[in-house]
């Protein structure tokens, strides 16, 4: 399935929302890209929605070997059950710290994240990443 104008729509306003927290030590640069081709630490090929680094990204042509710091999924019609049940524990195996999946009809978007519970919060959520970025919903 192609992504529609909702899901491009939702990955730019998304996007245009992505900085870092004040007054972290840790200093990301928030750097983020859509629909970027990724090389996994265990050799698999992904395009995230939305993925996040602390380093600026090269400028180069081929995919890139390089974990996210977080991934953020827009859920397209039809896809719901692999979003939430088969992308985050996948994403989270491959060391990326934060998966936010957005539900843009029903205006929700769930945070899971290393050693917690996934939890479920309404739309207009503003989630502080582990890497120090900061992101809206």
């Amino acid at each position: 399935m192609l992504p529609s104008v909702r899901h491009q729509k939702v990955i730019d306003r998304i996007r245009a929302t992505i900085a870092p927290i004040a007054g972290r030590a840790d200093e990301c640069g928030c750097y983020h890209l859509a629909d970027v081709s990724l090389i996994f630490p265990d050799g698999s090929y992904r395009r995230p929605d939305i993925a996040i680094f602390c380093v600026e990204p090269p400028d180069i042509d081929e995919a890139w070997e390089c974990v996210p710091e977080a991934v953020i999924e827009i859920v397209s019609p039809g896809y719901t059950e692999e979003d939430l049940s088969i992308n985050p524990p996948w994403y989270l195996s491959q060391g990326v710290k934060d998966v936010l999946i957005v539900e843009p009809h029903e205006r929700w978007v769930r945070h899971f994240s290393h050693g917690r519970s996934p939890v479920t919060h309404p739309w207009h959520y503003t989630a502080e990443l582990h890497c120090g970025c900061r992101v809206t919903i």
